[in-house]
């Protein structure tokens, strides 16, 4: 497995260390205070919520007009993020009783590890089980996993090098921008097991998507179908997005991520490459909002008079602030000034108050808005990445 040589680390560190310095105290004042108050602020909530959640659930979204939390199974694509949003909170206050809820919520998807129904148990397994062991090296957490990405690998197809998505009558073999973020599950998996076909899955995957994904400016269709018998790109859709030519919001955001996360993983460069073009198709767009709060869609109809999605950009902002880790200095400050942006965005109109909202910190994503499901409501995920932004600003940056 390649990784990222000693000295380019060194070299990258060193180079941001002194980027940092160039920041004014007051700027990195300010930037600690807006972090703090919205970690606590997350977890106020995060209690309130658990007051909120019956125990054999998961929450999924809030519903204000019946002032109540949408739930789900552990079954659903999101039950994942729960569980590591409670982890993440826990990190960072060493608060017990977040960690017995964290506890609590995890082993709900304790049977998860052997469904192979679902591309998503990256986001079920490791958001929650992935977080739960690298704060406790429990074993039982670690053995869990590892299973999970076995059944995750059932799902590869090596004549087409992809995982197939789901598992849908409208397509023969549909594959979405979205299953780039169960990669770093398998990846993660091989280390821990030293089974080096999840590394091997995941590689394949990313490099087919590359492929056959993205257009020439370097946006994302959601789905590409494939032909099971040939192995060959059928056509690109959309199912969330505006129409299949578009460029669905969230799924950008998912792909930057992606990539961005699979060159720390494996050091191939072409991944690198692939995440800064995905960057600066975004942040150069004509319909990117001066709030850096994107569209739905990018590519909307009724742009300027439709939802913005807080969970694509709170996905965005969490993936600049690593994708800034590894580029070159001008990419650097224009990735951390955009993320800054994202943050104090996030953090005024877009952040709920004290137990309100069902317990979210976000309020206004987007789900599914051609489904009219989900729509300028808070989102698990949202919340999640959102929290893992912040907590990365803080690792990383206010050193």
């Amino acid at each position: 497995m390649k990784k990222i040589s000693v000295y380019k680390i060194f070299f990258t560190v060193a180079a941001l260390f002194i980027f940092l310095q160039t920041l004014p105290q007051s700027s990195k004042q300010e930037m600690q205070k807006l972090v703090d108050d919205n970690l606590q602020l997350a977890v106020k909530q995060y209690k309130y919520m658990q007051k909120l959640l019956p125990a054999d659930k998961l929450p999924r979204s809030y519903d204000s007009v019946k002032n109540e939390l949408v739930v789900s199974g552990s079954d659903w694509w999101c039950s994942g993020f729960y569980p590591g949003t409670l982890w993440y909170l826990y990190e960072y206050t060493k608060d017990e009783s977040l960690k017995t809820e964290a506890i609590r919520s995890t082993a709900l998807l304790e049977k998860e590890k052997n469904n192979t129904g679902t591309h998503d148990l990256g986001f079920m397994l490791y958001c929650s089980y992935g977080n739960a062991y690298r704060l406790t090296k429990n074993s039982d957490y670690k053995d869990l996993m590892i299973t999970g990405a076995r059944s995750l690998s059932t799902r590869f197809n090596p004549l087409i090098g992809c995982i197939k998505s789901w598992n849908s009558s409208r397509w023969q073999f549909p594959v979405i921008i979205d299953n780039m973020m169960n990669l770093e599950f398998l990846c993660e998996m091989t280390k821990l097991s030293g089974d080096s076909s999840f590394y091997k899955i995941a590689v394949a995957h990313a490099n087919t998507t590359i492929k056959n994904h993205y257009r020439s400016d370097f946006s994302s269709y959601h789905v590409i179908d494939y032909d099971t018998i040939t192995g060959k790109k059928i056509k690109g859709y959309t199912a969330q997005g505006a129409f299949d030519e578009s460029a669905w919001a969230r799924g950008q955001s998912w792909g930057l991520y992606g990539f961005t996360m699979m060159y720390r993983e494996t050091g191939k460069k072409e991944y690198l490459s692939e995440a800064n073009n995905i960057a600066d198709f975004l942040l150069h767009h004509k319909n990117m909002p001066a709030n850096k709060i994107p569209y739905w869609d990018y590519n909307a109809t009724d742009i300027p008079n439709t939802y913005c999605d807080a969970s694509a950009a709170s996905i965005m902002c969490s993936a600049l602030l690593e994708l800034a880790k590894y580029s070159n200095v001008a990419q650097r400050k224009e990735y951390l000034k955009t993320a800054v942006a994202i943050l104090k965005n996030l953090s005024s109109t877009y952040r709920a108050s004290v137990n309100t909202n069902g317990g979210f910190v976000l309020k206004h994503s987007v789900g599914h808005l051609p489904g009219k499901s989900e729509v300028d409501v808070p989102l698990t995920y949202a919340d999640y990445y959102f929290i893992e932004a912040l907590l990365r600003y803080k690792t990383w940056y206010l050193k």
